[in-house]
Formats: C-alpha cells, structure tokens, sequence
C-alpha cells in the first residue's frame, strides 16, 4: 500500500514537472503578445488595494473600480501628454546647449580641479564632443530608421494601435474581477500545503507591495520634491534631473549621489558662482531628511530586507540577462527572491543537516 502510495506520488510530481515546463514553453511562444497582458495585470496589482479600500467605504466593486481606473487613466494622459513632452524638450534643449556647457567646463572647472591636483588630462574636451556628437546623429539615425519601418509596416502600426486599446479594457476587466482571480487561484493549491503556500504568498505580496507601490510612491514624491526645489534656485533643466534623480532613488542613497553631482554641476555652468551649488545640495539635503522620516516610513516601512546592494545586483543582473524587461522585473523578482531565501534558511537552521 505504501509503495503504491509512493508510485502514486512520482507519477503526480511527473505531471506537475510536465506542466511546469509546458508552461515555460507556452510563455516562450507567446511572450511577444504578452506585453499588453503583463502591463494590464501591473496596474491591476497596484490599483487592487485602492479599490479595496473604497469598498469598505460601501461603494460597489464597479463604483470603486470606474474610481481607481478614471485615476489611472488620467495619470498616464498626463504622463504622455504633458510630462513626455517637457522632458523631450529638456533634452533636446541639453543636447542643444551641450558644446556651450563643455566649454565652460574647460574654462571654469578643470582648471580648478588642476588647482585641487585632480589629474584633469582624462578629460578631453574635444574626445568628449565628438562622441556626443557622433552618438546623437547615430540615435536620430535609429529613430528616422524606426519611424520610417513603423510607417511602412502596417503591422507593426496595428500592434501598437491594438496595444494601445487592450491596456485600458484588460485592466479594467482584471481590476474588477482581482479577487475572483486570487480566489480560484488559492482554490487550485492542493489542500494539505494550502496554509504554508498562502502565508507564503501574502508574505511575497507585502514584500511585492512594499518595492511596487511603496517606492513607486517615494520615488514620485522625491521627484517633485526636487524638481520643485531645482525650479526655485532657476536651474533650466530642473525637470529632467529632478525626475532622473527621483527615478534612481529606489537604490538608497544613489538618487541623492547622482542628483547633487548632475545638478550641482548643471547649476555652476549655468550660473558660474558657488552659491547656486550650495543651494542644490540643500536642496536634496532637505529632501533625503524628508524621505528618511516621513516618505520611507510612510509607504515602504521597515520590512523590505533587501541590501542596496542586492538590489544593485538585481537590477544589473536583470539588464544583462533579459534587458530593459529584466530591469523592470528585477527588484519585484528580488523581492520575492528575498521571501523565499528567508524561509529556506528557517528550515534549513532546523534541519537535521544542520543540527
């Protein structure tokens, strides 16, 4: 009876293994059609809580999510036609003004690094020129090549098109039926790890929670906060480095390092005095405080568990394995990572192994 017990539970750990690789497969074939899914479902994850939280208000699921929806879509129309533009001007309006900057830093900063005995012949103002030239023609190149193959490709025109409509209806649909979905999902996990399986995900999903929508939340209030600031000491590109400092500030401390550094320098070939400087780094001095006691603790909290280095190493690493998709799905697969080292270490302390 036992063998026929154990035969029994071979065979069933062949058909999960059959239908994990199937799966794997499956997804392989049609992860080009996948795209407009994955994001629908991203916005549903982080839109679920919001719209949990209207119904205990006792609005309807419908009324909660038409709320929720109406605010995402507006959301995104202002990040695309208002937002894209102006920072789409700034960098044209950079990449106009660069051999203006580059002088003035040979004119005013190098020779103060000289004075300072930092080892300025690494910088070769020209070298330096003609790459950002060469790079710039090189990127208007691939973007005429590219609106020249999306004009002519109908296809390709249609697919973005079709993308463009199916983000909106699958979101819509999968906010609306979020907790169905969970629920029939849990109804699939086998009755005797059902427990363990469940504390398991909604541990994976605070932690989810915690990177997606906390620092999401931080990294859009450390943005404004210093846009808002950059635009108050007059610095012309105020917009873009608040928005890139604010994006690379979900790695402690690198928004702050990287904001300073561009900024500082920004301000001093614009204004040509220190002063200005200084106020940049009160600037962001005053919004990493911010973050620190009121952002942090407000949104993400204090159970990430995830070393800046770690993330770091999640981040590089997905660039390099899976590119641009890999940085997006770096840190919540870092994250869920981080659950599950967690609990392999807890049961292997009690094992026998280790005992």
């Amino acid at each position: 009876m036992a063998a026929k017990q154990q035969t029994m539970t071979d065979v069933q750990k062949l058909y999960i293994a059959i239908i994990v690789i199937a799966s794997a497969w499956l997804f392989y074939l049609l992860s080009p059609i996948l795209m407009p899914f994955f994001v629908s479902a991203l916005f549903a994850y982080l839109g679920d809580p919001v719209v949990d939280k209207l119904e205990q208000k006792k609005l309807s699921r419908t009324v909660s999510v038409s709320i929720v929806f109406g605010a995402l879509v507006l959301v995104s129309l202002i990040l695309l036609l208002v937002l894209l533009p102006m920072l789409t001007a700034q960098v044209g309006a950079l990449f106009e003004r660069l051999p203006e900057y580059l002088a003035r830093f040979q004119t005013h900063v190098i020779p103060w690094l000289a004075s300072m005995g930092f080892p300025v012949e690494v910088f070769d103002i020209d070298t330096i020129k003609q790459a950002i030239t060469n790079y710039w023609s090189e990127v208007g190149h691939v973007a005429g090549n590219i609106v020249k193959y999306m004009t002519h490709s109908g296809f390709v025109a249609l697919q973005w098109l079709a993308n463009l409509v199916l983000i909106p209806v699958l979101t819509f649909y999968l906010l609306r039926d979020w907790d169905l979905l969970i629920a029939r999902i849990r109804e699939l996990i086998p009755r005797s790890n059902s427990k363990k399986i469940i504390a398991l995900s909604l541990e994976c999903d605070e932690m989810l929670a915690a990177f997606m929508r906390g620092q999401l939340m931080v990294m859009l209030a450390l943005a404004t906060i210093y846009t808002i600031g950059l635009m108050m000491i007059g610095l012309e590109l105020a917009l873009l480095l608040g928005v890139l400092a604010g994006i690379v500030s979900f790695v402690p401390y690198l928004g702050l390092i990287v904001g300073i550094s561009l900024a500082g320098l920004a301000a001093y070939l614009q204004f040509h005095e220190w002063l200005p400087v200084l106020m940049v780094v009160g600037v962001f001095s005053v919004a990493q405080m911010i973050e620190g006691m009121v952002l942090t603790p407000r949104f993400v909290g204090e159970r990430i568990g995830l070393h800046p280095v770690a993330v770091l190493f999640a981040v590089m690493a997905g660039a390099q394995l899976f590119g641009f998709t890999g940085i997006l799905l770096a840190l919540p697969v870092a994250a869920v990572a981080m659950v599950l080292l967690r609990h392999a270490h807890q049961q292997y302390i009690e094992s026998n192994l280790y005992k």
